[in-house]
This record gives C-alpha cells, sequence and structure tokens, in this order.
C-alpha cells in the first residue's frame, strides 16, 4: 500500500475520485468534512503527486494509489420477517417499503451502482418471490436462506460467504439521504451516528484512532451503529472462521453485531465511521416511517390497514400504535390503537386454511362472546380469516403447577361443556390426523413410516373410548396456557376459538395436560378434579386416553407445518412425547 495514503489522505483522495466521476462530495459523512477542512492533507496529496494543485483535480497517479482499495461488491441482508414493522411487514417485505417515493432496496442498488458497485448479491428469504424482478437488473443476484425463520443474519452472511471479501454489507432497509458509498474504501469500519438519548441500537466506544474497543447496548447516548459496514477481506474471513466455530450462534437471539461485540480481540480491527444526524435513517416501527414520510398517515397502501379501518370506520390516520406480541403456533397478531383503546389483529398464518375453517371459527367465537366465554371479540372476516379482538391489558396465564389456577380452568371448561349448544361441526382428531397423514404422505411418500406404531397405539385407544358412553359437547380444542386469561378481579377469559365445535370433553381436558406435561399421576388428579363426582375407572380412561389422541393430533398438526415451512421443534417433540408416553402407559 501507498504510505502516503493515511485514513485522513485517503478520505480527501476518495472525494476527489468522486468528483472526477461527476459525484458530490458526501457532505454527511462527518470524518470527510472535518478532513477537507485540514490544508495540510491537501498538500501531503499534492506534493505525492495524487491531485493536480491548480485545478485541485485527482491525476493518474492518485487513481492508481487508491486502486488496491477498490471495494469489489456489495451483500445486502434482505431474508428476516422483520416482525417489529407490522402491519405492513406481514404483506411483504421491509426492503420493498416505499420510502418518498422509492423502493428501499431498489434505491439502495442504485446508490450503490452510482458508486461503481456492479455486484450486487441480495441475500432473501420471507417473502423471496417478491424480490424475483431484482435478478433482472445488472449485476445482482439473489441468494436464498432457507432458515430464515429459524436463524439470525449471521446465518445469512454465511450463505453469502466469501462474497464478503473487500464489501459493503447493507441492511436492506436503511434509508440514506446523501449516497454513502464510494468506490474504494480503506479499511473496515461500521456506520453511525451520535444519539443524545437512549436507542435500541447497537454502541460503540472508539480509541483516539477510530477504532472500535468496546460495544454495547442499553445507554442513554453516544455513537451507535447504524447503517452499512464494509468489510476487508481480512475482516470477512475472521468471521467467517468464527461463526464457523460454533453453528448455535445461529439460532441464538443475537446478530451478527453480537459475534464482533464478543471477539473484538480476535477479528482485525474495525472502525467506527461516522455521519451527520439523520443522514441515515432506519425503520424499525411502522409509526418511525410515517413520522418520517407524512404519505403513510393518510394512505398506507396497506390491505391490513384496510381492513380495520372497514371494521372502526375510521381515517388512517387515527390506527396507530402498531406493536408486536408474540407470534402464535398458528397465526401472527399484533396491537393496534384506536381511540382510547388498544386492540389485537389477528392475521392468520401461512397453510393453515387445510386445518381451520374461518367460517366455523367465526360461529364459535360469536356463541363464545354470547355466553361471556370471550368478551375480547369484536370482529373477524370468514374468508380471509383476520380477527380484531380488544386488548386485555391486565390478565396471567395459568400456572400448571397451581392447584388454585386449575380450578379457575376445570371450572370453565365444566361450564363450557354443559352449554344447550349443538353444532354441525367439531375437531375429530383421529380422523384429522389420518386426513393430514394423507397429505404428508402425498407430498413425500413414506415420510409417515417411522411414527406407524404410535398411529396403531393412538388408533386402539380410539375404538376403545368410542362407545364408552361420554357424551360430546360444545368445546373450546386448543386449551394450553396462552389462551387462557386470569384477571386480577378472579374472572377467567378464554380466546382464540379456531378449533372450537361439538367435539368430545377429552380434548379440552386432555390438551392441557398435554401442554403442562403432567406425569399420569398428575393427569388423574386434574381429570377426577373435572369430573368430580362423576368419576370411574371408565370415564377416567377416556380423558386419559384422549391426552395421548389429542397429542397425536397436534403432533402430525406440527407436521404438516414444518411442511409448510412452519419450523416448531420444541412443541412436535412435546406433542410427540406426550402421545408416546401416554399410549404406553395405557396400553402397555
Amino acid at each position: 500500500m501507498n504510505t502516503v495514503l493515511t485514513p485522513e489522505t485517503f478520505a480527501l483522495l476518495n472525494a476527489f475520485y468522486d468528483e472526477s466521476r461527476g459525484r458530490a462530495p458526501t457532505f454527511s459523512d462527518v470524518e470527510l468534512n472535518r478532513v477537507s477542512e485540514r490544508p495540510e492533507v491537501l498538500k501531503a496529496l499534492i506534493d505525492a503527486g495524487f491531485v493536480e494543485p491548480q485545478f485541485r483535480r485527482i491525476t493518474s497517479a492518485g487513481v492508481a494509489a487508491l486502486a488496491p482499495y477498490r471495494v469489489q461488491r456489495a451483500v445486502i441482508l434482505a431474508a428476516g420477517p422483520s416482525t417489529r414493522c407490522i402491519p405492513l411487514s406481514l404483506e411483504q417485505p421491509k426492503g420493498l417499503f416505499r420510502v418518498k417515493g422509492e423502493c428501499l432496496i431498489d434505491r439502495l442498488i442504485a446508490q450503490l451502482h452510482e458508486a461503481g458497485i456492479e455486484d450486487v448479491t441480495v441475500v432473501v428469504g420471507y417473502k423471496q418471490e417478491m424480490f424475483a424482478y431484482l435478478a433482472d437488473l445488472p449485476g445482482v443476484r439473489l441468494i436464498s436462506n432457507p432458515d430464515y425463520l429459524t436463524c439470525n443474519n449471521i446465518r445469512s452472511l454465511r450463505c453469502a460467504g466469501t462474497a464478503l471479501a473487500d464489501c459493503y454489507v447493507c441492511p436492506c432497509d436503511d434509508y440514506f439521504a446523501e449516497n454513502p458509498f464510494h468506490s474504494f474504501e480503506y479499511r473496515s469500519f461500521y456506520a453511525g451516528v451520535r444519539v443524545d438519548g437512549e436507542s435500541p441500537e447497537m454502541f460503540a466506544d472508539t480509541d483516539a484512532e477510530g477504532r472500535i474497543v468496546r460495544m454495547e447496548k442499553n445507554r442513554s447516548g453516544g455513537q451507535v451503529l447504524l447503517g452499512h459496514s464494509f468489510w476487508t477481506r481480512d475482516f470477512a474471513e475472521a468471521f467467517l472462521q468464527i461463526s464457523g466455530e460454533n453453528p448455535s450462534l445461529e439460532r441464538e437471539d443475537s446478530y451478527w453485531e453480537w459475534l464482533v461485540q464478543a471477539n473484538l480481540d480476535r477479528l482485525p480491527p474495525m472502525y467506527y465511521k461516522r455521519y451527520a444526524a439523520r443522514a441515515i435513517v432506519e425503520f424499525d416501527y411502522f409509526d418511525d416511517l410515517r413520522r418520517f414520510d407524512s404519505a403513510y398517515v393518510k394512505h398506507t397502501h396497506s390491505r391490513i390497514v384496510g381492513n380495520i379501518i372497514s371494521v372502526f370506520h375510521c381515517d388512517e390516520a387515527e390506527i396507530h400504535s402498531f406493536r408486536k406480541i408474540s407470534e402464535g403456533l398458528t397465526n401472527t397478531s399484533f396491537i393496534f390503537r384506536y381511540g382510547d383503546e388498544d386492540y389485537i389483529y389477528r392475521h392468520p398464518g401461512a397453510g393453515t386454511e387445510l386445518l381451520v375453517s374461518r367460517v366455523h371459527e367465526k360461529q364459535s367465537l360469536e356463541l363464545a362472546k354470547q355466553w361471556g366465554f370471550d368478551p375480547t371479540f369484536v370482529y373477524m372476516d370468514e374468508n380471509e380469516g383476520w380477527k380484531i379482538s380488544r386488548f386485555v391489558p391486565a390478565f396471567r396465564e395459568p400456572d400448571y403447577r397451581s392447584e388454585a389456577d386449575s380450578e379457575r380452568v376445570l371450572k370453565v371448561l365444566r361450564e363450557l361443556h354443559r352449554l344447550p349448544i349443538r353444532t354441525d361441526y367439531g375437531l375429530r382428531p383421529w380422523q384429522e390426523a389420518e386426513r393430514i397423514e394423507a397429505v404428508l404422505e402425498e407430498k413425500d411418500p413414506g415420510c409417515f413410516a417411522p411414527y406407524l406404531d404410535l398411529k396403531a397405539g393412538v388408533e386402539t385407544l380410539c375404538k376403545k373410548t368410542a362407545e364408552d358412553g361420554v357424551a360430546p359437547c360444545f368445546c373450546h380444542g386448543d386449551t394450553y396456557s396462552h389462551n387462557w386469561m386470569l384477571l386480577p378481579d378472579g374472572g377467567t377469559i378464554l380466546i382464540d376459538w379456531e378449533y372450537a365445535g361439538f367435539s368430545d370433553p377429552g380434548i379440552d381436558v386432555g390438551y392441557y395436560v398435554v401442554d403442562a406435561a403432567y406425569e399420569p399421576d398428575e393427569a388423574r388428579r386434574f381429570i377426577d378434579a373435572y369430573l368430580g363426582e362423576t368419576a370411574d375407572e371408565t370415564r377416567r380412561f377416556h380423558f386419559m386416553a384422549y391426552v395421548a389422541i389429542i397429542a397425536y393430533y397436534w403432533f402430525v398438526w406440527a407436521l404438516y407445518r414444518e411442511a409448510s415451512g412452519t419450523p416448531m421443534p420444541e412443541a412436535r417433540d412435546l406433542w410427540h412425547a406426550m402421545a408416546r408416553r401416554y399410549a404406553k402407559y395405557l396400553l402397555g
């Protein structure tokens, strides 16, 4: 490398190169602004013959001096579902949001091309088919991260592999007020801005030369890491080596910055490159986007927001304060505010149309509200499956180890099962499991072979309980703890009636046992508490058998969901284990 090019002289020479190509200097680069005001930096470039003194233009020698520092490519990370930016992210990836009239990722690629970076790799995953048009752009290629739902962006970087050498790494959802990219970069860096208040971003401490020496979350002010980064070859190789040493890092609740934070002493230096405030904008939440682009206040171009205003007959600006809540097994939900109340919007999960009849669900919700079991229900669209409910701010879920909580749950189930309601639909776990199995076998013949012995045991239990006198009734069908709200005033609410209908009461009692992972003696006590004076060996056997039957149904259900692209290993393994344990316990 040329010894004349220090970080300061390089920054100014790079700016002269940009000017020679008709690009204006990037004034949002704070360090460049400081360097350009120092006459000794310009003098060093003139003395070296890199800048022509009279017209202050870069010379051919200056261009040759920059050549070893050429940026070879860029990698754009666009695989994640961006669940914090609901509701828009439920309909399209965040990189495709339009901001100030431009698509974010289109603007980003155009800025890279303007800087002379023609080789651009986009790592996609969530709704990747919506990015397909990018492959027609010059120099752009798409790489799929098949594990985007279960892994963080370290996996996306590993999918890019050797393309990370001498490369810009860019999130797909950053908006740069000015083009921050150059044809040449001196060293590895992470961009950022200074903030005075709290920020959810990672903060960085630097030494006198700007090298990042410490990274930390949850500060009240300082230098945050935000936007793009540049990786030299040695930095990229070291990162890939360290990330490969512990593959579990990809599945932990962290991102590539956390790996760097933990390995600053092992990685080649990474420097902090500061930009002016608001030069780099990132949209973590939908309300952030509204504050930046006022067009989203009156018209979000969101079908989901359109659904909400169709129920409340209001303007889009009156719907606000969107925030994510934990994703359910079947659907995704978020909270929003209208007027003085918070509500929950339930967005149906992909592939659930085979599992749930939305027409029947709506009928069950109306019955549950009518009889006082679920006062939260507001509206449901039976064609598309979306639902709006009132948000309950103060409640807790039942503790499976609490007898008092179990009694509250059982009281509701006994009342529910006594209702004079008979519907022409209801969950039939054995028949439904067979139907789902047939779909799986059609897609992947022989995939069910490892479970045929379990299936035979569950089928035997179904036959033993078929004519034992336990009458069907109106049931909820999905009684795990997340669907219960224990209120401070002693009230109990049961929500999410997707699987409700005229069914065997063993489904409701049995699934609570399954999710609690009760041992057989614990299950027997729970079942006896439900049965009360009607308890006898025949009825006990019936409800114990339904622990295995309903666990088996949910296990097959999980296999289908995973075949549809939604991994759920913990739930799947629990259901499989409980089905086997209780079938063996009852049949020997």
